[in-house]
């Protein structure tokens, strides 16, 4: 280990002086990260002069131009708004990069975009939202002097099946430079692109691409563990062809730890490119992940050999008060929160911000990376060019196990094909809807669904579309039948739902109202500033890698549990589980819960997929206490999920308080000309007469109880024609008749207090 550490450090230290990749940022790195540009904007609001602009931004939330959902047409005449904008920065290139090739990159900018460097065209109009693409600005600077950067943007773009794919679609359409702008300085003889193949085996397959390689050139490679001792892997040298500008590399290290989801194994991979006399003119440094991906038609999808499940989200790039345009603390609270649900995959209608990709290879996240095109797509020209720059910048993300051409119809068949000209692990393709290329994905399927498909097919089925947060009446409704129904299935490789946040933009046109454009958007299982709703529990339970078989909680008791894991790669016994027990406060005189025990409960080992019987030692005192709470923790000590059971149940408290009942109490009946009001131990409850709806209900701390404005008819008629009320014994009665799905609710107040 010590010679290891050596080598590492000689070759470390080498590295210092090389010429690495110098990077100058023109604009900030996102929301609450900007740069003040000088702008104009043709139309809409602040419209007609000039004034200064945040950047990275959308231009509408800077409080320029118009507001626009995609789905303006369907509204009969409407048409969308078409502003552009003019961008001007001045900005300083160091003297010292001359000699050096000097590039602009453009993280995302909405839509149209030329480019001028101190009034020359930088290159050709870009054309499409989502993707990142640069121009060679080498011969347009002045170095050690000021520049003039200038860029035009047309919101609406003047390629109809860019606004076709991007623009007539289920989500906002903003404009402007919402992603990052930054410069690169290489030297003239440099590596321009790797893609990577690493393997669970620990080959690591590179396609390199150099720009102006030189004779008698050779590369070095190395590897060391994110977060851990760099100096474990020792460092490998690798002959070139001489001048041959696309090279293919492998090397084998031995003892690297894989890529999963549950154990996010991370290297940094160090390549330097040393000329004939063995001095480095360029290092190139990227995370990577060793795993391997693999779809098997008629079986499954696996990684490192394991056929994975996977438990999906759909996500937006998005937050209410910069649209499209986020930030690291943003993608970091996603992803936590998506982990936080035991969701274990992500997919996007078009290439995310890196920085989210990023979190995914951190944290463990499957990802599904998708080109653009939300029902229809782009032309042949205009889909190639975009999909090069994504698959050039995402290729190496060990989070991406599939790629995805377009959405519901939005693929361009003849792009297919072109994914492996990038990818070199060939990692599959998928038609998101379709049943395509031997992998069904339909979207939104009923419970049982159709002749030969899903589980009456013969395909691997995987619907990147199921639950909808809004039409499906929650995500938690019903998932946990879907999911039991889809995992009995062999050929079951998980699901996608939709979607994770609301999408309600703070509007700067109408005084900051979060605007979700009515029922368009608001389909997340959080709100859109992360709200947690109560779907997020219930997609936490019904996905925990736990879970614990139904049961209950009687006299013979004896702290045994049947449970099952869920893991796609993680034995039982590296996990941990705690119990506590609580005395419950009376539900009728309230109060504070009280801890009156708490212990470990003992895991079996278990491997994926089995069962078996966990134990905790059963206090002394266990039925003296109402509620029993387990919490599970992964190896890393984070809560996975937890589960309550009742010792003892209500209605036992209620007929202990019946009990205390005097033969002569009495519920109360009151009556005005519009309300009927049923009391009893210091519970009340008021109703309208007009139509029987609760008012208000009272407890018996005479505080106000959230539970009223009902009961309403859903998917029925219920229309109420008459209210009565009586007392019936020592019973308060108010009834109302209905016409429709409802002949009548009668409404009972004992004289404990309980209404039934």
């Amino acid at each position: 280990m010590k010679f290891v550490s050596a080598c590492f450090l000689l070759f470390f230290s080498l590295c210092v002086y090389a010429q690495k990749t110098e990077t100058l940022y023109l604009s900030g790195k996102g929301l609450g990260n900007t740069i003040t540009w000088n702008f104009f904007c043709s139309n809409g609001h602040k419209s007609g002069k000039w004034s200064k602009i945040e950047v990275p931004s959308q231009w509408e939330l800077q409080g320029f131009g118009e507001y626009t959902y995609g789905r303006w047409y369907k509204t009969k005449g409407a048409v969308p708004s078409m502003e552009t904008g003019l961008y001007r920065y001045s900005f300083k290139v160091p003297a010292a990069w001359k000699g050096k090739i000097i590039r602009i990159y453009f993280d995302g900018v909405m839509t149209d975009t030329d480019v001028k460097i101190n009034g020359m065209s930088a290159g050709d109009t870009h054309q499409g939202g989502f993707y990142r693409f640069s121009y060679d600005i080498t011969d347009k600077i002045k170095y050690g002097a000021k520049n003039q950067l200038e860029v035009f943007v047309r919101k609406h773009s003047l390629n109809k099946s860019v606004n076709a794919a991007e623009r007539m679609a289920d989500w906002w359409t903003f404009g402007g430079i919402y992603r990052p702008v930054w410069l690169e300085a290489k030297p003239t003889s440099h590596i321009q692109h790797v893609a990577v193949d690493a393997s669970s085996q620990g080959i690591l397959s590179a396609k390199i691409q150099f720009n102006n390689l030189k004779k008698g050139c050779h590369l070095v490679a190395l590897i060391a563990p994110v977060g851990t001792d760099r100096g474990t892997f020792l460092p490998q040298s690798i002959s070139l062809q001489d001048t041959v500008s696309v090279q293919r590399i492998s090397v084998n290290w031995k003892g690297v730890k894989t890529w999963t989801p549950e154990t996010p194994n991370l290297y940094l991979m160090t390549l330097s490119l040393l000329n004939e006399k063995g001095e480095m003119i360029h290092t190139y440094q990227e995370r990577i992940g060793f795993r391997t991906v693999e779809f098997k038609p008629k079986d499954g999808l696996y990684v490192n050999g394991t056929k994975v499940t996977m438990k999906g989200i759909n996500r937006h790039s998005f937050h209410p008060d910069g649209g499209r345009t986020t930030n690291r603390e943003i993608s970091l609270q996603d992803a936590l929160l998506i982990k936080e649900m035991n969701m274990n995959a992500v997919r996007f209608h078009y290439p995310p911000d890196t920085h989210f990709l990023e979190m995914c290879d951190s944290l463990g996240l499957f990802v599904i990376d998708e080109l653009a095109g939300w029902q229809n797509s782009y032309d042949t020209s205009t889909g190639l060019k975009l999909q090069r720059e994504m698959l050039l910048r995402d290729v190496n993300h060990p989070s991406i196990v599939l790629w995805s051409n377009g959405n519901e119809g939005g693929w361009n068949n003849a792009l297919d094909q072109h994914f492996a000209d990038y990818d070199i692990q060939k990692r599959h393709v998928i038609h998101p809807w379709a049943d395509f290329n031997q992998l069904d994905t339909h979207h939104y399927p009923a419970y049982l669904t159709g002749v030969a498909r899903f589980t009456n097919g013969y395909n691997v089925f995987m619907p990147t579309e199921f639950m909808h947060g809004q039409y499906d009446q929650g995500h938690g409704a019903g998932l946990q039948d879907f999911w039991d129904n889809y995992t009995r299935h062999p050929l079951f490789a998980g699901g996608f739902m939709w979607d994770f946040c609301d999408n309600a933009v703070k509007r700067a046109d109408k005084g900051g109202i979060l605007d979700s454009e009515t029922f368009n958007a608001p389909d997340g299982i959080l709100g859109p500033y992360r709200e947690k709703e109560g779907s997020y529990y219930t997609v936490r339970e019904v996905w925990s890698p736990i879970q614990i078989k139904k049961q209950y909680i009687t006299s013979s008791f004896k702290g045994e549990f049947m449970l099952s894991n869920n893991y796609l790669f993680t034995n039982l016994s590296q996990c941990t589980m705690k119990y506590q027990i609580y005395a419950a406060p009376s539900p009728l005189k309230g109060g504070q819960q009280s801890l009156l025990a708490s212990g470990e409960v003992v895991l079996p080992s278990l491997h994926p997929g089995e069962t078996g019987r966990a134990v905790m030692q059963v206090p002394e005192n266990f039925f003296e206490g109402d509620v029993l709470q387990l919490e599970a923790f992964d190896a890393t000590g984070k809560s996975i999920c937890n589960w309550t059971w009742p010792i003892h149940y209500a209605a036992d408290y209620f007929q202990k308080q019946r009990a205390l009942i005097s033969s002569d109490e009495t519920a109360l009946l009151t009556e005005s000309d519009s309300t009927v009001t049923l009391s009893a131990k210091h519970v009340t409850v008021t109703f309208t007469k007009q139509d029987g709806k609760i008012i208000s209900v009272l407890n018996s701390l005479n505080k106000q109880v959230p539970f009223k404005e009902g009961p309403v008819a859903v998917g029925m008629k219920m229309k109420p024609i008459r209210s009565t009320c009586r007392m019936d014994g020592t019973d308060a009665v108010f009834c109302v008749n209905y016409v429709g799905g409802v002949d009548s609710i009668v409404w009972r107040m004992s004289a404990d207090g309980s209404l039934i």
